[in-house]
């Protein structure tokens, strides 16, 4: 396995949000002492701002998705770690509205912690500040799973919801409130045929039989609970489409997330997203939305994740409101 293309081997993140700045200067700004991606031109009418964040190695996830209809600030950690708490706070104050601010947080121990600091340095200030925890992997629901279901791909639909609705002039309640119901009906599954390369190493961080893959691997390259024999992939993608759909609340209207794992090519999702539109017709499920690409990689993973997300009948306006951001745009 060949080593990643990297400038340097110790501070390549920060060489790639400088780089992602600079090529994307009309939409994002970088505030460098803490570390952090903020919107130059956010809609004037959001009094609430929306700040998420995580580990690199999941770009565009969240940098690229700062702008307007979206995110107002994005906290970068380092490759699959959590951002520091004062990462969070000094970008909140920041993007903070007359509302104050909402976080959208992934369920994984670190982020919860860093931003609940973060929160609480925050309300100490006087700023109003809520949290919308994205908990959609069902690989990991489990009462075995001591913090439950993961955060993966749904906290891409989710901060899409909630920015047309802060651009609305929503509040902070009512976003939390909207937040937390969108992550309640959405749920994500994840497979891989090949891990990631360590950045550290150059190496696979797991080696896998050729004839097996992951079933439930995680975006941090945590394995799957099991291996399982590859099949064809209209099966392998029927067996996941219809796990996603009796882990998700009814419904007859879903946005549909074809997600990228890093190594899978545009040819290879554009399969995936039509054998699971299908899957889903055939159920009776329509489509009112849709994102295929590499929206939540895991470095170079060679694999795929499907995330779906039941709609409500005042959530389609959102979906279909415009967005202008370093990797959505419409």
């Amino acid at each position: 396995m060949a080593a990643p293309f990297l400038a340097s081997a110790s501070d390549y993140v920060d060489r790639a949000l400088g780089g992602f700045a600079r090529a994307n200067a009309d939409v994002v700004a970088l505030h460098s002492d803490p570390v952090y991606i903020r919107a130059v031109a956010p809609d004037p009418g959001r009094r609430t701002g929306l700040v998420s964040g995580g580990g690199s190695g999941h770009e565009p996830m969240h940098a690229g998705l700062v702008g307007r209809g979206m995110l107002d600030a994005a906290v970068p950690g380092k490759v699959f770690a959590s951002p520091h708490n004062r990462q969070v706070y000094q970008a909140s104050r920041a993007v903070a509205g007359p509302e104050g601010v909402l976080h959208i947080v992934k369920n994984y121990t670190g982020d919860r912690i860093n931003f609940g600091i973060a929160a609480e340095r925050l309300r100490h200030d006087g700023v109003r500040v809520q949290r919308v925890l994205v908990d959609d992997d069902i690989a990991t629901d489990s009462a075995d799973t001591a913090t439950g279901r993961r955060g993966t791909g749904a906290t891409i639909l989710v901060e899409k919801l909630l920015g047309a609705a802060a651009d609305t002039g929503l509040g902070l309640s009512e976003l939390a409130t909207l937040g937390t119901r969108v992550a309640a009906r959405s749920r994500s599954i994840a497979v891989a045929a090949q891990a990631h390369t360590s950045p550290a190493t150059g190496r696979l961080a797991f080696e896998l039989d050729e004839a097996e893959v992951e079933y439930g691997v995680g975006i941090h390259g945590e394995r799957a609970a099991r291996s399982v024999p590859r099949p064809p992939l209209e099966e392998l993608v029927g067996r996941m489409v219809e796990d996603l759909l009796t882990r998700t609340p009814a419904g007859d209207r879903a946005l549909l997330l074809v997600n990228g794992l890093g190594a899978t090519t545009a040819i290879e999702l554009h399969n995936v997203f039509a054998i699971a539109a299908d899957v889903l017709a055939e159920r009776g499920v329509g489509l009112g939305g849709s994102l295929v690409g590499t929206w939540t990689p895991a470095l170079d993973m060679k694999g795929f994740s499907l995330t779906l997300t039941m709609l409500e009948d005042d959530w389609q306006s959102l979906w279909d409101a415009p967005v202008w951001t370093a990797t959505l745009r419409k």
